[in-house]
């Protein structure tokens, strides 16, 4: 069961990215370290609705 997900950087409440995740194996919210062009460096992204 995979549902889309949106990743938004904590720094600048920018959505950046979007990804897949599976809902059986992680029912609790994803967090990543990606690259946000807004801020210009590396922050923690976490989903949102």
């Amino acid at each position: 069961m995979r549902v889309k997900v949106t990743l938004a950087c904590t720094e600048c409440k920018q959505r950046n990215y979007h990804t897949m995740k599976n809902k059986k194996n992680n029912p609790d919210r994803l967090e990543l370290k990606k690259y946000c062009k807004f801020c210009k460096s590396h922050t923690t992204h976490k989903e949102t609705k």
